[in-house]
């Protein structure tokens, strides 16, 4: 069942807003809240009360499940940040199987978007100032992968909405 595209409009503002603010918190600080994720999941929740439980959303549970345990790999790895599996786990909620790997596709090719441009930024001769200030201009710092995550959902949630 995919919860956003039968969220009512005030909640799918909610989750939207929620999304912006993790992208710029992990912009700001390369770290994305507990309270960000635990919205976007609990937004889900509130979906489910809202619409109606229903015997479909057994592939929502086991999208989070396959999501949250492989991004555990992943952060175990030093692949991916612990902020960006539990939002990124929190935004499955949101979606069945079928849109839930629109989803996941979409948030991959933000962030190999997002990679490209940073890695571009990271090449022209900054300030160590701004290198301070923007600590994802640093060589050796990780990626805000929540602006791909937010980007991904906002993306497929407005196509599917």
């Amino acid at each position: 069942m995919t919860l956003l595209a039968s969220a009512p409009g005030w909640l799918t503002a909610i989750l939207f807003l929620l999304l912006v603010l993790a992208a710029l918190e992990d912009l700001w600080r390369l770290q994305i809240e507990d309270w960000l994720s635990a919205g976007v999941a609990l937004g889900a929740l509130l979906a489910v009360a809202v619409d109606g439980p229903a015997i479909e959303l057994w592939q929502n549970l086991l999208l989070f499940a396959i999501v949250l345990g492989l991004g555990t790999l992943l952060f175990v790895r030093g692949w991916m940040g612990g902020g960006d599996v539990k939002l990124l786990a929190a935004c499955s909620l949101w979606f069945d199987l079928a849109n839930g790997g629109k989803m996941l596709v979409a948030v991959a090719l933000a962030g190999g978007l997002e990679s490209l441009i940073i890695m571009l930024l990271r090449l022209i001769p900054w300030s160590d100032a701004h290198r301070r200030r923007v600590s994802w201009l640093r060589k050796d710092e990780a990626l805000p992968y929540g602006v791909a995550i937010a980007a991904g959902m906002l993306w497929v949630g407005l196509t599917i909405r």
